[in-house]
């Protein structure tokens, strides 16, 4: 049986304007921006209690209403796929994910992501947006995520998401010696010039990500950072933007540099390190079913461990 989507939105002023789709594809993020033109042009999204079409551009203040059925969504095929499942009940999927895997298909990762190893071990995940998919990681970053199982589940989560009540740590390696932990809180939106990339950009979208040092070492730190919003490649951005960036990140850490009185054993390991070491460790919110507080937590991945023991290895010959 299909579920039924009913929401009402106020169009903000600051979005007068601008198109429908446009709005409606930012007031309700969870579904994509081609599921939401054909239901205004189905009339199952309308304004002010009226049809209206995707290009109308809007004053601010009216009502867009939403009613609609969810059908299974046929474009992604169920596949069989080894899932690291911390948690599951009724409503949620709490999932460790590991490097390599790619969350939602894209040009280029058509198939073999997160989203088709979903659809094979919940066949139901197909009649919710995005699989139940709220949030995501990046491909090389491993760690925890959680998919909601239900419409209302989905709803809860993507409304704590929005409200910055859901809380995510982080573990990363840096390059740098930090003296001491912080906050950045500036604006990231898509690099002027090379659009596969985010920037530090007065045009961007408000971005705030704290920070505290686990662990130091002669050119490098263990960083923990939590996430008070959700912005795309946030924490490798803001670590580059406060020249740490992330060990082994291919976009944002520029030439690789070798420290002054490195092992070889230790160039090595930096030379061939095959990600950005950052990890999502923590991740807490409330849960949509019970609605009390929950906290999941994923154990350093292998190759982060052994990244750390070669940096204090590293450490304690430089101390020699």
């Amino acid at each position: 049986m299909a579920d039924t989507v009913q929401r009402e939105e106020r169009v903000p002023e600051t979005m007068a304007g601008q198109r429908l789709d446009q709005i409606a594809s930012a007031l309700f993020a969870e579904f994509s921006r081609e599921r939401l033109k054909a239901w205004i042009k189905s009339g199952a999204l309308t304004c002010d209690g009226a049809s209206a079409r995707p290009k109308d551009k809007l004053r601010g203040g009216e009502q867009l209403t939403l009613e609609a059925t969810l059908e299974e969504d046929k474009r992604f095929a169920p596949q069989a796929m080894a899932l690291d499942i911390v948690h599951e009940d009724d409503d949620v999927i709490v999932i460790d994910k590991p490097a390599g895997l790619v969350v939602h298909p894209a040009a280029g990762n058509p198939d073999g992501t997160l989203l088709n190893a979903l659809l094979h071990h919940a066949p139901g995940q197909m009649q919710l947006p995005r699989a139940g998919i709220v949030h995501r990681l990046d491909k090389d970053t491993t760690g925890l995520m959680v998919v909601a199982k239900t419409l209302s589940a989905h709803a809860s989560l993507v409304e704590q998401l929005q409200a910055r009540t859901v809380s995510r740590e982080y573990d990363a390696v840096v390059t740098g010696r930090m003296t001491a932990g912080g906050s950045v809180d500036e604006p990231i939106g898509r690099h002027p010039k090379d659009r596969k990339r985010q920037a530090v950009t007065p045009s961007g979208k408000p971005a705030v990500t704290h920070y505290r040092v686990v662990e130091r070492f002669p050119a490098h730190t263990h960083v923990r950072c939590r996430l008070e919003t959700g912005r795309t490649h946030q924490i490798r951005v803001h670590m580059a933007h406060r020249r740490f960036p992330l060990i082994g990140d291919p976009v944002y850490a520029g030439r690789l540099k070798m420290p002054a009185g490195a092992t070889d054993a230790l160039k090595d390991v930096l030379r061939h390190f095959p990600r950005q070491a950052l990890h999502a460790r923590k991740l807490a919110f409330v849960h949509p079913g019970t609605g009390e507080a929950v906290e999941f937590r994923a154990a350093l991945p292998d190759d982060m461990l052994m990244l750390l023991d070669f940096l204090r290895d590293a450490a304690d010959t430089h101390a020699e």
